[in-house]
């Protein structure tokens, strides 16, 4: 006689625990409220970064090269983006080593053209080893 156990038959699943029909209805319902949701995700992103990128700045400035000339004075090159007929002022900073501030200065932008380039020299009280832009403002008119 063989002793070997019956197979057993499989057991069914629990009613209404796995997918069914009604389930499947949920699923697309789940599927078109997130698509809806990323297209307005999208949407979003996309309105934001075209008012940041189109919003009409009035001086917009960059140091794009710096030169430590000694000790005591760094040169860069100050460029600004700016709207016709519109004047302000940039300011600059320089730092050490130790990251401690050597040096700030306010450098008046004119007026005229819609951009102003200028290689300017900032006075620091020791070796500077940075220039960097903190911002620019307009004049008030």
């Amino acid at each position: 006689m063989d002793q070997s156990p019956t197979p057993q038959p499989p057991l069914a699943p629990p009613a209404g625990r796995y997918s069914r029909s009604d389930d499947r209805t949920t699923d697309r319902r789940l599927r078109i409220a997130g698509a809806l949701f990323g297209a307005l995700l999208v949407g979003v992103i996309a309105w934001l970064g075209s008012s940041y990128l189109l919003r009409e700045t009035k001086l917009n400035g960059t140091v794009p090269t710096f030169q430590t000339v000694s000790d005591s004075e760094v040169q860069l090159q100050l460029s600004v983006r700016k709207g016709e007929g519109v004047s302000g002022v940039c300011t600059v900073r320089s730092q050490g080593t130790d990251g401690a501030v050597v040096g700030q200065s306010d450098f008046q932008v004119p007026a005229g053209g819609t951009t102003y380039d200028k290689v300017v020299t900032l006075r620091t009280t020791a070796r500077g080893s940075t220039a960097e832009l903190l911002g620019c403002t307009p004049d008030k008119t």
